[in-house]
């Protein structure tokens, strides 16, 4: 019995680390499907004249999950049209930190940029795109960094504390 629980511990503390390493690993994905997303969105704005909304659904259907949810979310929030556009793209951008591995500094460079979306003009709009590019290119690097440093770490720590917990209650 007391070799069950044991194997259980050291089971559940492995799958914590290899959690924390999947996490250290998508970030950077992430981050870089961000930066394409707002690329597309940047086309859309400067050379189409698809509404806000729209576009935000039509990026959705072409991305991956969370970041797709970010675009659909606000998409559909926008179509509801109880909130400003900053409101709905500060609520979307918080469930996609949720949903994803995303920091809270990654989510408040977007939601920084979602307080100008739709104030500004073509070309200043533009601008703040390129600002929020820059940014998400900068948490990458730092994100592939981290992961190529903690990934293993993270996996090795949680195997070995589950082995110090077995080892602690016997």
């Amino acid at each position: 019995m007391m070799l069950v629980g044991a194997l259980i511990v050291l089971a559940a503390a492995t799958f914590i680390g290899f959690e924390a390493s999947r996490s250290l690993r998508e970030r950077p994905r992430e981050l870089r499907q961000l930066q394409t997303a707002l690329q597309a969105l940047e086309a859309e704005i400067m050379f189409g004249t698809t509404p806000l909304q729209e576009a935000s659904d039509k990026l959705a259907g072409q991305l991956n999950s969370p970041v797709s949810l970010l675009f659909s979310e606000f998409s559909r929030r926008l179509e509801e049209q109880g909130e400003t556009t900053a409101e709905a793209w500060q609520r979307s951008a918080d469930g996609v930190q949720a949903a994803g591995a995303l920091t809270r500094e990654d989510t408040s460079i977007l939601v920084e940029f979602g307080q100008t979306l739709g104030r500004f003009g073509r070309s200043e709009q533009q601008k703040q795109i390129r600002l929020a590019l820059t940014r998400l290119s900068q948490a990458e690097a730092s994100a592939r960094e981290m992961c190529s440093r903690y990934e293993r770490m993270a996996k090795s720590l949680g195997f070995l504390g589950g082995l110090l917990v077995i080892i602690a209650l016997v």
